[in-house]
């Protein structure tokens, strides 16, 4: 979702009028390289600089003594942790780093430190330190070079905090505890094999952990891990169908688990798991759709979990005792998404992130016992008034093999008339998928330009079921590039669409999703916007980060086989660039572990050299995406003009 969140930001793109040479420029930052841009005047910040303020805040951690809590949010130039003390209070900011916080959690007994997470100039190897509230110190508690540790469990003693780390070779995650008291402490529990390893909960006791082993989308495992001696024990099966396993919590008796699971089953159900046996009994199936995530109350009473129906969110609250739902909810929010789900140590008051279309990721809280929510954070909208914001419409379109896709259509105000180009953006992952969130500054696209924007979940998304999922693994990978060409026959279709005005655009995998339709259809779009997207699948493979490689083979093939490796080759926009003839615009961040940079220079390049129109954004202080204003600001200024002389021109 955050990740999500600040891709969504980056990858829309419009237009705005072409001014005259001789008028003052909005120049790059000393961060920015710029290549093929023309000018960009500055007029242009002031036509669209509503629209880049507006913020987000997500939910990070209760006080264990008080009700109060640690959320993200940014006042400058990154999100930084800030202390909340009651809902509406002041959002005091706490850490001022030139870097994004990634994640915070408080100490569990007494609340007088957190532990936190940061990385560097986004290249994703997160380091931990602790902030101690009494003086505002920060410590580093782990190696703080080139090994990723993701924020840890605490233990309900508060002694200890156990989390993944690569920093033994770079490729394997690892089980390490500690005591964040004192950083001397900390030790490897468990050594793994592969990266995909996450430590979800302790025991009551504190003696065992559950552990999560993340093979692919469809494939995960469930251990429990002795915390003294580090010995793993398998609970879940392994053998016959592959089953996806998310989450793992312990009930109060320490003897049952309860998790997320497609075994038997198409979608994501809340389950619990009898740790003697092995025996799984389903708690949601009554609802045909995925668990996205859920929480067990520190009482073991009651689980709050959300389902996702047909990308919108629904929270609900289930009874452990009886299997049985409460009364569910009123949020009366409307269509929305709901993350950071987080019980207070008093089992009562429950908080949570919601966003919508006309709301900005914000805090709320839910009062279990009165069922009042209240609203902890309210985030500014550039003084705009985000309720008039476009809602979606759920709209669905028959692809080449007769399969039904979806996706969310927003149209532009009502005083935009006649048909109105449309910007198709393609969501990453590629296991991703589209929600109705709050859409930040793609809003200006639709209310100031009378753009109309389609995000469609093309085959291989989330949220529909795992034979979905799997539909574009492996040699099956283009079939997802010709649901977007069934999109644009839809788009033909409609009175109110015009399907000579196209552009498409879209942010990691929905960036190699970009370069695939420009080669593919690049007579029936108009120009294509990339974001730190993949051009050639093997080169991409074989220069990821060594920890998240064997993931990607999961899912796009292993190209160390010759047979896969020819057929990698073959479908890369790289080998097909010189179809290409559209105007390009390719976005970049210097630090990027996932999609490294070499992704982005190599197709510049090659489409350069067939005279295609090529514009180069690259940030040397950002990774996967953009994550500071600043930088975000000036990829939105020339997205707009970008947008506006070749869309909508």
């Amino acid at each position: 979702m955050r990740l999500a969140g600040v891709l969504g930001a980056l990858v829309v793109a419009a237009g705005a009028a072409a001014l005259a040479a001789d008028e003052p420029e909005i120049k790059p930052n000393e961060a920015l390289v710029a290549e093929g841009l023309p000018p960009i005047p500055a007029v242009l910040a002031d036509q669209v600089g509503r629209y880049t303020e507006f913020r987000s805040a997500s939910f990070q951690s209760w006080h264990p003594l008080r009700k109060e809590m640690l959320i993200s949010t940014r006042f400058a130039d990154t999100v930084q942790v800030h202390e909340v003390r009651f809902p509406g209070g002041a959002r005091r900011q706490l850490t001022f780093f030139p870097d994004r916080i990634v994640g915070a959690s408080f100490e569990p007994t007494k609340g007088d430190y957190f532990v936190f997470s940061k990385d560097k100039g986004g290249d994703e190897f997160a380091q931990l330190y602790r902030y101690d509230l009494a003086t505002g110190a920060v410590t580093l508690l782990t190696d703080g070079g080139r090994s990723q540790n993701g924020l840890g469990v605490w233990s309900h003693k508060g002694d200890r905090m156990a989390y993944g780390s690569t920093r033994r070779n770079g490729k394997d995650r690892d089980l390490y505890v500690m005591n964040p008291a004192d950083k001397a402490s900390d030790r490897l529990l468990s050594e793994s094999e592969g990266g995909g390893w996450f430590v979800a909960d302790w025991s009551p006791d504190d003696t065992q952990l559950a552990v999560v082993e993340v093979i692919s989308a469809g494939e995960s495992y469930v251990w429990v891990v002795d915390t003294a001696s580090g010995q793993k024990k398998l609970v879940t099966p392994k053998g016959g169908e592959k089953s996806s396993y998310s989450g793992a919590a312990f009930a109060r008796d320490g003897k049952t688990l309860y998790v997320t699971t497609d075994r038997e089953s198409e979608f994501q159900r809340l389950a619990r798991i009898d740790l003697a046996s092995g025996a799984h009994s389903y708690l949601s199936s009554h609802v045909s759709w995925d668990v996205d995530n859920f929480d067990l109350s520190p009482d073991g009473r009651t689980i709050a979990f959300v389902t996702n129906e047909d990308g919108v969110a629904v929270l609900r609250l289930l009874d452990t005792a009886t299997g049985k739902e409460k009364a569910p909810p009123s949020l009366g929010t409307g269509l929305g998404v709901i993350g950071a789900l987080r019980w207070h140590a008093n089992s009562k008051d429950l908080a949570f992130t919601l966003s919508s279309a006309t709301t900005p990721f914000d805090v709320y809280a839910l009062d279990t016992a009165s069922g009042k929510v209240a609203r902890w954070t309210e985030s500014e909208t550039g003084g705009l008034n985000a309720s008039s914001f476009a809602a979606p419409e759920l709209v669905r379109w028959k692809s080449f093999d007769g399969r039904m896709i979806s996706g969310f259509l927003y149209k532009p105000p009502a005083r935009f008339t006649g048909k109105r180009p449309v910007i198709i953006n393609i969501h990453g992952g590629p296991e991703g998928q589209e929600r109705p969130v709050f859409r930040g500054r793609g809003n200006f696209y639709g209310d100031e330009l009378g753009v109309a924007q389609i995000f469609p979940n093309v085959r291989g998304s989330s949220g529909y079921g795992k034979s979905f999922l799997k539909l574009d693994d492996a040699e099956k990978r283009e079939d997802s590039v010709q649901d977007i060409g069934s999109l644009l026959d839809w788009i033909a279709t409609r009175p109110d669409l015009d399907a000579s005005r196209v552009m498409v655009t879209g942010g990691s995998y929905g960036g190699y999703m970009t370069l695939a339709v420009a080669t593919r259809y690049n007579d029936r779009i108009r120009c294509s916007l990339d974001v730190v997207g993949i051009s050639n699948f093997v080169t991409f493979l074989e220069k990821t980060e060594a920890y998240r490689r064997d993931l990607r083979r999961s899912e796009y093939g292993d190209e160390r086989d010759p047979r896969m490796r020819e057929i990698l080759t073959r479908i890369s926009p790289l080998t097909n660039a010189a179809k290409i003839s559209k105007p390009l615009f390719v976005v970049q961040g210097q630090n990027d572990p996932r999609v490294p940079m070499n992704e982005s220079v190599q197709m510049v390049a090659t489409v350069k050299g067939n005279g295609s129109p090529v514009w180069y954004l690259m940030a040397r202080d950002e990774g996967h995406g953009f994550a500071k204003k600043r930088n975000q600001d000036f990829l939105f200024y020339a997205s707009v003009l970008f947008a506006q002389r070749h869309l909508l021109n």
